[in-house]
This record gives structure tokens, sequence and C-alpha cells, in this order.
């Protein structure tokens, strides 16, 4: 699908109600299903991710029912064990279905088979399989290194220490700490160097919050007690900032106002929050009222050199802003999204030249210099957060397309319905 972006001509003056987190409703169904009871989940993201997630549920026994209309979810918790002892587990393009399901179902005795898109097919796999391999879990064939393939669990993983390189990412990490629990032995996992950090504490938080609490060491080393288990409880999912962003950069780029609803800064899970901070340093204001979060645009905006190690699905929020601004934008150690949905530092370098856009890319770093940008079609990759960065610059240049924006439904399957939402409030007259 070819989506050509409407250009604003003049500040955006819009109220948006947000989505529901895809990370934290992912987790919320995972902590849900290993409870000891019945849980309702509400203001749940229905996206592809999410559908895939909840169907790998399903299909591993765990009763689970959703509501379109009222974005809410019941699932009854089996405590840590899946009814079926054999299944096909297809995660489609969702990471975190892959990663945190491959942990549960290596906890859980039975064969499970998994299979995914050819996107999450190259998505890596290899540090994960092997610790679990490790733990007493069988991969067959025994030199997988990616999906497809089926893993023969086992009733709790062995525990004890476990080190893990979290360089690649974050998720490894989440995975083996929410099966922990139920290992035969306490665990403690010794993480060493970990990307998105902020996405690990978010399941330390998300775990604490299901009556399992995580223990912090030095290191970037966490101690999970034996023996616990999840509390069954009701659970409501943030909105999601890393959608949010989109939102908020529409202000940034036309000098206007966007409120995002139910949002509270200093509470939320999400390390996407940062991001409200590089927009200060851009120019911005952001306000915090009942009605929610809102973000001011400036009438110039400022460049800014900024480490997102720990928040990086906004790096292309923020490449789309940059050359807009007077001065150039440096985003650095940004190297592991290159092994996300796509290259995403290569795809934003080669995408943003078709606009006119001079950008130097390096191994984990992108520049971004003023520019004057000019219309263009645009190849999203089939990542979802390409195609919603350049909806960005669409604002502020005539002619933006975005070819293969139909991806948008990974995490947002409503994102150009509010995005259309932007022109239609506080029109001037």
């Amino acid at each position: 699908m070819r989506k050509v972006i409407q250009i604003a001509g003049y500040p955006i003056q819009a109220c948006i109600e947000i989505t529901g987190s895809k990370s934290i409703t992912n987790r919320a169904l995972l902590l849900a299903a290993l409870s000891n009871g019945v849980c309702k989940i509400s203001n749940l993201l229905l996206s592809d991710d999410t559908r895939a997630f909840a169907g790998a549920l399903h299909e591993l026994g765990v009763m689970i029912q959703l509501d379109e209309s009222s974005l809410t979810g019941v699932v009854n918790g089996e405590n840590g064990k899946f009814p079926r002892k054999e299944a096909v587990i297809q995660c489609n393009s969702a990471g975190t279905a892959a990663r945190f399901l491959l942990a549960a179902c290596a906890s859980s005795k039975g064969r499970y088979h998994f299979s995914a898109s050819a996107q999450l097919q190259n998505r890596p796999m290899l540090g994960l399989i092997k610790i679990l391999c490790d733990q007493g879990a069988r991969i067959n064939p025994v030199n997988a290194i990616k999906i497809p393939f089926a893993i023969e669990g086992i009733d709790g993983l062995n525990g004890g220490e476990i080190a893990i390189d979290g360089s690649e990412t974050g998720q490894f990490i989440s995975a083996l700490l929410m099966v922990a629990p139920f290992a035969k032995s306490p665990v403690v996992i010794k993480a060493g160097e970990v990307v998105s950090h902020s996405y690990v504490e978010m399941t330390c938080k998300m775990m604490a919050e299901f009556g399992v609490p995580v223990m912090h060491l030095a290191n970037s080393s966490f101690a999970i007690p034996q023996s616990k288990h999840y509390i069954a409880r009701d659970y409501k999912v943030e909105p999601d900032l890393s959608t949010a962003s989109y939102f908020f950069a529409a202000a940034a780029v036309t000098g206007g106002r966007v409120t995002i609803q139910s949002i509270d800064r200093k509470q939320s899970k999400q390390g996407d929050v940062a991001f409200l901070t590089i927009l200060e340093k851009m120019g911005c204001q952001v306000f915090e009222n009942e009605n929610g979060l809102s973000v001011l645009g400036p009438a110039k905006l400022h460049g800014v050199s900024v480490d997102m190690r720990n928040f990086s699905d906004t790096f292309m929020t923020l490449a789309a802003i940059a050359p807009f601004a007077t001065t150039p934008t440096l985003i650095t150690n940004i190297g592991h999204t290159r092994l996300q949905e796509s290259d995403r530092i290569h795809v934003m370098r080669t995408q943003l030249e078709k606009l006119g856009v001079k950008v130097d890319e390096g191994s984990d770093w992108l520049k971004i210099y003023p520019s004057n940008p000019h219309a263009g079609v645009i190849d999203a990759h089939q990542d979802h957060r390409i195609a919603m960065a350049f909806s960005i610059m669409g604002l502020r240049v005539a002619g933006v397309a975005i070819d293969g924006a139909e991806c948008v439904s990974k995490t947002c399957p409503s994102f150009f319905e509010l995005w259309d939402k932007l022109y239609h409030q506080g029109v001037p007259a």
C-alpha cells in the first residue's frame, strides 16, 4: 500500500488517544498466562504482534478471550505450565513472541514447534537457544540458530547462575527473567552489557506487579527467588510511548501543540519517555495536566547530540525531525538496531537521502544535517517504525509517499486513522 502524506500547512493543534503499549501488552499476556488464576487486562493493544502472541498462548492451551470493542482480555493462568504438550507456535514477525515464548516453552514439559515470517527468521535467536539448552531443554535440529525449529521443554529450567550477552537484544534477558521463578533452583542472571536496558527494567517492574520481585545486583545482574508464583490480577496497559513519539514530533515540526491522553511522564514504565527530554533540548515545551501530556513546538528547532541506546525505538522519530533543525543532530549508540525489523540505521540514511537530506552513517550512529527536503517515495522495508517516522516529514514536505505503509499494523493498525486526526482539529478558520 502506498500512503501519500498530507502536508499540514499550519501549526497542528490536536488531542489524540494512543493505543496501548505493545511491549507492555505482550509482557502482561505472558505474566497472566503464567499466573495462578484469572487475569483481566484492559487497554490492550490489538495489533499483528499482540495477536500473534495471544494466538500462540491459545495454541499452548491457555484459555484467553479478547474483546475487540472494549480492548480487554481475560486470561486464565496455568501457574507456569502450558496445558498442551505439543503445539505449533506461529510467531509471524513478533520478536517478543519468539523470545518470550521460547523461554516459557523450554520451562514447560512438552514439544513445541516454532515458525515465523522470513523477516523474523533473520533476527538473533542463538544466544537464547544456547542458554535454554544449557538449562536442560533440547532443540531440534540440534544446530538450529534461527526459526524454524522445535524445542523440547522440561519441568522448570535447572536454574543457578546464567551468564548472557545482553548486547544484541534485551529480550533474551526479559525472557529468562519471566520464567526464572519456576526454575529448580534460584536463578542469578549475569547480563553484563545490556542494550535497551529500559525494557529489562519494564519486565522487572511488571514481574513485581504480578507478585514476583526481582533483586538488582551489581554489574547488571539480577536475582530471582525460587518457588514464587505470579499472582493473578487485573492489569491496565499504558498508552504506547513509541507510537506517541510520532504525534509529539508532529507538534515539534509544525510549531503546533499535540496532547496525548492518559500518559503519566513520571510513572511510565517505558524508556521511550526519555524522548520528551530530547524534544525539550530541541526547543519544545512539555506540559502535563489532567488531560494528559502536551508538547508545544518552537519557532526554531535546535539540533542535538544524544546517546539513544536505551530508547532506540524513537531514534527514527528524531531522525525525521532533524532535517528541520537549525544545527546538525548526532544520534549515537544505536548499532543494535541494524538487527531489528530492518537495518534501521542504513534504511533511515538511504530514505532520508531520497528526500534530499544530507546524512552521514557510521557503524552505530547517524548524523543528520539541516536540509531542504523535497518530495519522494519512501520504501518502508516492512518496518513499521520507518513508515511512521516518514509520516512526520510529510507534514512539512509536500509529495512524501510511503510504499509498504500497511506494515504499521505490526504495532498500531489505526496509525493512519489517528494521523488523519492531526488535520481535523484546530484548523484555522
